[in-house]
């Protein structure tokens, strides 16, 4: 089989972020926010988060060093995600933004309540909710990838999360017929 490159792709310059970025964003992704407790909470919005495992219920995302986040993630041992639902785009700006207030302040515009858990802060009416114990941090490069073991979780069925590609919020097509994916 011969691997043929169609003429219309750009072939991406690897050493330019920008590029390198662009072509990362064509995979669309849930957008999250992930916070921890504690006498001074924050919180953080993250798109790169996935399941990894039922049994022990796994889940992961990556932050970057530079992050404030991340120290406080490297020694915090619980933290909560929230996947936002439609609608939910200004929260994800909110704690995407580095002019957003420290500490516990970053929480007066955000309708949130504390996890049962974990007591990190959980967004309301997000699409759904994981309270999580550290289970280990990797090297990623300029990021660090957490696991976390869940410990709680809830959804909102008649919630859809909201969707980001390309650099845009986006909402998910209309229902189409189901298929299992390989």
């Amino acid at each position: 089989m011969t691997l043929l490159i169609a003429p219309s792709a750009e072939i991406v310059d690897l050493e330019d972020r920008k590029q390198l970025r662009g072509a990362f964003g064509t995979f669309p992704t849930g957008v999250t926010v992930v916070t921890v407790g504690g006498g001074s909470p924050r919180g953080m919005t993250a798109n790169s988060f996935t399941s990894v495992s039922l049994d022990p219920p796994l889940v992961l995302f990556c932050v970057t060093k530079e992050a404030t986040m991340h120290s406080r993630l490297e020694t915090a041992p619980t933290f909560s995600v929230s996947v936002l639902g439609t609608g939910q785009e200004s929260v994800a700006r909110h704690f995407a933004s580095r002019s957003r207030p420290a500490g516990a302040g970053q929480f007066d515009t955000v309708d949130w309540l504390p996890g049962q858990k974990t007591d990190a802060p959980l967004i309301a009416e997000a699409a759904a909710h994981f309270e999580c114990e550290k289970w280990a941090s990797y090297d990623g490069g300029d990021h660090t990838v957490f696991l976390g073991r869940v410990v709680a979780a809830a959804r909102r069925p008649d919630r859809d999360a909201v969707l980001f590609h390309n650099g845009r919020f986006r909402q998910a097509p209309a229902e189409q017929t189901e298929g299992r994916a390989a």
